[in-house]
């Protein structure tokens, strides 16, 4: 017969479940370890939520950083620009001021040519007038002044001024028939229309 230590020691069942009760019990340095890796799992989040959120800014910083210098960047480019045109205007158009004086003077020539044009005793005056206008006006043409020619043209408010209308049946309406003082442009621009006589319907 074996006795009651004996049958609890040779019990096979009886240890199964002991050692299955000992693995289902934590021990309490396993139950410290697992708090202290919840806490710090816990402990955690929050740091990696002030990463997120101190990143998110960043960015947000880098990107109106961005933005600020491509709208500077694009002032830049057109002050430069404006720059550019203003400094080829002011090379294109920079004896405008000069040119204006000197027009003064070729109405003079003008007027000289007119007055002489019918005397024939002049003739060697009128050859030496011409020769001197001509160089003059090439000269002036080089630099970039023309003459405005109006006469036998259409009637152009951009580049004559109507002084004068005269009802006619020899020449179409809106018709300049006379320039009565010459006009002249700097490149393409006007500096002083030419003032004209418009033919007009006869009523």
């Amino acid at each position: 017969m074996f006795n009651n230590k004996d049958e609890q020691k040779n019990n096979p069942f009886e240890e199964e479940n002991y050692n299955k009760e000992a693995e289902s019990q934590d021990t309490p340095q396993d139950t410290e370890e697992a708090a202290a890796q919840n806490d710090a799992e816990n402990a955690q989040e929050p740091e990696k939520e002030a990463e997120n959120s101190d990143a998110a800014k960043l960015q947000a910083e880098l990107d109106s950083l961005n933005n600020k210098y491509l709208r500077l960047a694009a002032d830049f480019d057109n002050f430069r620009k404006r720059q550019m045109a203003e400094r080829e205007s002011l090379l294109k158009y920079g004896a405008e001021d000069t040119l204006k004086k000197i027009i003064t003077v070729l109405d003079t020539f003008e007027r000289a040519r007119k007055s002489i044009a019918d005397m024939q005793e002049c003739e060697k005056i009128k050859e030496s007038y011409e020769v001197g206008i001509k160089q003059l006006y090439d000269t002036l043409d080089k630099i970039g002044l023309k003459k405005i020619e109006a006469k036998g043209e259409e009637f152009d408010p951009n580049l004559h001024e109507a002084v004068m209308q005269t009802p006619t049946s020899e020449h179409p309406a809106n018709t300049v028939i006379d320039e009565l003082q010459t006009g002249y442009k700097l490149f393409d621009k006007v500096l002083r229309p030419t003032f004209v006589n418009v033919a007009t319907e006869e009523g």
